[in-house]
């Protein structure tokens, strides 16, 4: 307690208060407006175009900004392998020691879910889902991510704004109202990718059911013979086999949502905190971010897994497999 009170303390803290509250009056930061398609930049094979909802193609098909965000991302972790791995050391040091690490760590934890048989076939899968979910998620707390792209015209009553690297505000000139529409906008904050990242895990997961079981694997969703007991039991095997359908449709409805959900809540709020008070208030959510990006990548990659090893069970081999 004393040590709170000492004067250097005392003065620190009061001069940190006066610097927050004085950026809140003094730095105006533009209140974010939240868009959530995401916008086309360019269209392959026609010509873009301005009207009274922002940017659309007139012909052609729409290349979005999350789609550059997904080449973006893309591109980075292509990087990261070859740069790690370009000149191997038999006694790993630096970016080579880490990303082994990390593949090695992650090997052992699909070995003790799936088993050291299975381990080999599935880890790939797995792994790419971790690392692309990763790499798309940790882009939104990449400075000047959201703050460059096309300056716009905007038409209507209602025009757009213009997006700056803390969000998305109106501009009223003498000659109108203009927005920027973003090149680049974190890819797992649209919508469209994380469902393809979910139907790619979902069908997978039939795949290896399958693969594994043959086509008795369905017979969880038909049921035949499962019960006994006349109509009842039938009527039951019907209605117990649509559930087990509607829990697999189900999972690419979570999947999908639940990382666009927790991305796009962390970008808004990445977003609103620079507009209450500039400086400082903002760095702690920034750390956050980086947990909750992680921590939603591991999540998706090990359902995944636990979906596979589950499908490619039979009902009547549960107690066999460790």
């Amino acid at each position: 307690m004393r040590r709170l009170m000492n004067p250097r303390v005392i003065g620190i803290t009061l001069g940190v208060l006066i610097l927050m509250v004085g950026s809140a009056l003094v730095l105006k930061v533009p209140l974010p407006a939240i868009v959530l398609p995401a916008e086309p930049i360019m269209c392959i094979g026609g010509e873009l175009a301005s009207g009274a909802h922002g940017l659309h193609c007139e012909s052609g098909f729409p290349f979005t900004n999350s789609m550059a965000a997904t080449l973006v991302a893309d591109l980075t972790i292509f990087l990261l392998f070859y740069f790690a791995l370009r000149n191997m050391q038999l006694i790993p040091s630096g970016l080579q020691n880490a990303v082994e690490a990390v593949i090695e760590w992650f090997y052992a934890l699909v070995e003790d879910i799936a088993g050291k048989e299975n381990a080999p076939t599935f880890f790939p899968l797995v792994m790419t889902i971790f690392v692309f979910a990763l790499v798309a998620n940790w882009w939104e707390l990449v400075p000047g991510m959201d703050a460059f792209g096309w300056i716009v015209k905007s038409h209507g009553e209602h025009g757009w704004g213009v997006k700056s690297l803390l969000g998305v505000y109106t501009l009223t000139r003498e000659h109108g109202e203009y927005t920027l529409v973003p090149w680049l906008r974190t890819a797992t904050t649209d919508l469209n990718v994380t469902i393809a990242m979910a139907l790619i895990s979902v069908t997978y997961v039939q795949i290896a059911g399958v693969r594994f079981q043959g086509w008795k694997y369905f017979k969880k969703f038909i049921r035949p013979g499962y019960m006994s007991g006349g109509v009842f039991g039938t009527a039951l095997d019907v209605f117990v086999g649509i559930l087990e359908l509607i829990s697999e449709l189900a999972r690419i409805v979570s999947f999908s949502f639940r990382l666009f959900g927790n991305i796009f809540a962390g970008t808004v709020l990445l977003f609103v905190m620079p507009y209450l008070i500039p400086l400082f208030v903002p760095l702690p959510f920034y750390g956050l971010e980086v947990f909750v990006g992680l921590i939603q990548a591991f999540v998706f990659a090990v359902l995944t897994l636990v979906f596979i090893v589950m499908a490619i069970i039979s009902h009547g081999d549960h107690g066999e497999h460790a």
